[in-house]
């Protein structure tokens, strides 16, 4: 006879390891409200422009040394790819029958570069790096595609105004709904 199913099993161990409901609620912070700080904590996020851009800033230089610690492992030396996708070259393929989708073919905005650095690299410790180092991973990178010389160093001021290649190669959505929502 098999009336023990998973969810009882599963009510069991919360209701013994927890007391009651009411006790894991508290014991795990469901169903409480977010201070402040621990939005700040989530609200990592950077927009196109740049907004929430943080403080600090990275060179050429020093984008090269962190990236040989922490990315090469799996994008390769000069960012030809490995394990990890390709951030380099592909100038010109995204017209083409195999278009080479890189950083500095296919990307639109520098900020977004440094928001996905900062958000989700390097893989197995994702958030890890500093500001300082993201800005200048982020430098090292967009340096690697030819986007700006040896000698940049890229803060939150700067780093917007970086014009990307392919900045124009997306079409903004005509839909007056879609476009008022994206501006928001």
């Amino acid at each position: 006879m098999r009336s023990f199913n998973l969810r009882t099993a599963f009510a069991v161990t919360f209701l013994l390891g927890f007391g009651s409901p009411s006790q894991a609620q508290t014991l795990l912070g469901i169903g409480q409200t977010p201070s402040p700080e621990q939005i700040a904590g989530w609200n990592i996020d950077i927009n196109r422009e740049g907004v929430n851009l943080p403080p600090g800033n990275g060179s050429v230089a020093s984008g090269r040394d962190v990236f040989e610690m922490q990315c090469s492992a799996c994008h390769g030396d000069k960012g030809q790819g490995g394990i990890g996708d390709r951030l380099v070259g592909g100038k010109g393929s995204l017209t083409t029958s195999q278009p080479i989708k890189t950083v500095g073919s296919y990307w639109p905005y520098s900020a977004t570069l440094f928001d996905y650095i900062r958000r989700s690299m390097p893989l197995h410790a994702p958030q890890t790096l500093s500001n300082d180092e993201v800005y200048a991973v982020t430098a090292y990178i967009l340096n690697l595609n030819g986007i700006i010389p040896d000698g940049t160093t890229l803060d939150a001021k700067s780093l917007p105004a970086v014009k990307m290649p392919n900045r124009d190669g997306f079409v903004q959505d005509p839909r007056p709904d879609v476009f008022n929502k994206l501006e928001e």
